[in-house]
């Protein structure tokens, strides 16, 4: 495991923390190629229910990738084809997950940083984020799966002045479009992350996983049911964690799914 892409785990909730605080958490070329690995030790334990993806400090959650490196890894095409097959398989890894991911983000969520953010299910954010992805600053492209995250979530309008633009949004403004979740005042961002993180471990694992499977298959274009989704549903009722959501609700009590 990097000093730099660390995991932490605390009951239910798992954390992956980018920690280089001293540079506005930019993200190298190793830590994207450590990400999946931590993700699939999160998606492996059983008694992991949710991931939050965190920057270190309260000036970043991430500035994006390490430009300081580009002249070694992305000097040519041949170099960045290497370099985006990393970073195509850590933002694949975390928006491919089974169980729910967060993102809680201060300061700074640029470029490479609001990939992943973009990546997670959920994103809570503080007064101080900004937030901006910057590939007309640099002349590159983003890949289509990247840059579909963005369009399912703001619409292709908004897709297009952030990418086109460069420029970065305040945190009233990212959520105005539906680029996070929540927003929040500094003091009340990590409790109030950490508290629906903890709802979401208590709820029904079977719904959200089956449900988070149907909404990607509903992103990608399907419309209407077929043999899979049909079976995911009906099969639900024959489910433990029904039985105990009925049982809970008649005996008006909190579930206990197991």
């Amino acid at each position: 495991m990097l000093d730099e892409l660390y995991l932490e785990k605390d009951g239910a909730v798992a954390t992956v923390v980018i920690n280089r605080p001293e540079k506005r958490n930019p993200i190298s070329f190793a830590m994207w190629k450590e990400l999946p690995s931590l993700v699939a030790e999160v998606e492996s334990d059983d008694s992991i229910k949710v991931l939050v993806l965190q920057g270190a400090g309260d000036v970043a959650f991430s500035a994006g990738a390490d430009i300081s490196e580009f002249d070694k890894y992305r000097a040519n095409s041949e170099g960045a084809r290497v370099y985006n097959e990393a970073t195509h398989e850590g933002e694949r890894a975390l928006a491919g997950m089974k169980k729910p991911s967060m993102a809680m983000i201060r300061g700074f969520c640029i470029g490479g940083g609001c990939e992943l953010a973009l990546a997670c299910d959920f994103r809570f954010a503080d007064t101080t984020g900004r937030f901006g992805i910057t590939p007309a600053r640099l002349g590159i492209v983003y890949s289509l799966t990247a840059t579909k995250q963005l369009v399912d979530l703001v619409g292709p309008a908004t897709a297009k002045y952030i990418l086109f633009s460069g420029e970065h949004l305040p945190a009233e403004r990212a959520l105005q479009v539906g680029l996070i979740d929540e927003l929040l005042e500094p003091k009340e961002l990590a409790p109030r992350t950490r508290e629906f993180a903890e709802l979401l471990a208590g709820r029904s694992q079977y719904t959200i996983v089956n449900m988070k499977e149907i909404i990607g298959l509903i992103a990608s274009g399907q419309v209407e049911d077929d043999e899979k989704t049909l079976s995911m549903r009906n099969d639900s009722f024959d489910g433990e964690d029904y039985k105990e959501g009925v049982r809970a609700f008649l005996a008006k009590r909190p579930p206990q799914f197991k």
